[in-house]
């Protein structure tokens, strides 16, 4: 009886547990079509996207769609999103998943929800992505990013910015003074989504997973707008 009951209870659990999963496939998915379409609406609008030399230098990107704003000037905002960074030929791989939670604004932006996008411009933004808790402008140089798809970008920024940071609100596209939020891996999701527990270094740095088909839209989303980048 003992037996049965044990049984019974491991069958339970085994369903439980693989509820969950399926669960957390589907929201990666749907995340990873969030930040996909967040990302082509900022592209695609005339005259108010990302400069291109500035997309083709970068090292990463990072877009975290739908962030939820709770006292968004004081801090209290929290958003789930990834980011993909290039290989050595430039291609976008396999994206990993984070998570965005605190900090502030340096000016008001309207709406209950912002799309926020980073640019992560080179190896010392990385690694500052890949630390157990990473606090942006603790250490990191942030910038609020020029707008115009062909807008000139200065030197000074290109030289002196590891991150440089958007934002998109009702269809006000503008750069972000984002201090303080603290970007962290979303181990949980980046293990539904590759069946396996592994780092985001393992995923966006060493390149040991391909990317599934589920959240292939994401990466497929960057090559269209920036395919090989500036080595």
């Amino acid at each position: 009886m003992k037996f049965f009951a044990i049984a019974g209870l491991t069958i339970v659990l085994l369903c439980t547990t693989s509820v969950a999963e399926a669960a957390g496939k589907v929201e990666a998915r749907e995340r990873a079509q969030k930040a996909a379409r967040a990302f082509n609406q900022v592209m695609s609008a005339p005259d108010q996207g990302i400069p291109q030399d500035l997309l083709d230098r970068a090292q990463c990107v990072a877009v975290f769609p739908s962030v939820k704003k709770g006292g968004f000037i004081v801090g209290g905002q929290y958003g789930k999103g990834l980011i993909s960074c290039r290989r050595l030929k430039g291609a976008w791989g396999s994206p990993a998943f984070f998570t965005i939670g605190g900090g502030s604004i340096g000016l008001q932006v309207g709406g209950q929800e912002v799309d926020l996008v980073l640019l992560i411009m080179n190896k010392s933004g990385v690694e500052g992505l890949l630390q157990d808790k990473f606090e942006i402008g603790a250490g990191a140089a942030v910038s609020a990013g020029p707008v115009g798809r062909n807008t000139h970008v200065s030197t000074d920024i290109l030289l002196k910015s590891q991150i440089i940071s958007y934002s998109r609100s009702r269809g006000l596209f503008a750069g972000l003074e984002l201090k303080g939020a603290m970007i962290s891996q979303d181990n949980s999701a980046n293990r539904d989504i590759y069946d396996q527990e592994i780092s985001a270094r393992d995923i966006i740095v060493e390149g040991k997973v391909r990317t599934p088909a589920n959240v292939r839209i994401f990466p497929q989303t960057l090559s269209k707008f920036s395919p090989k980048g500036i080595q």
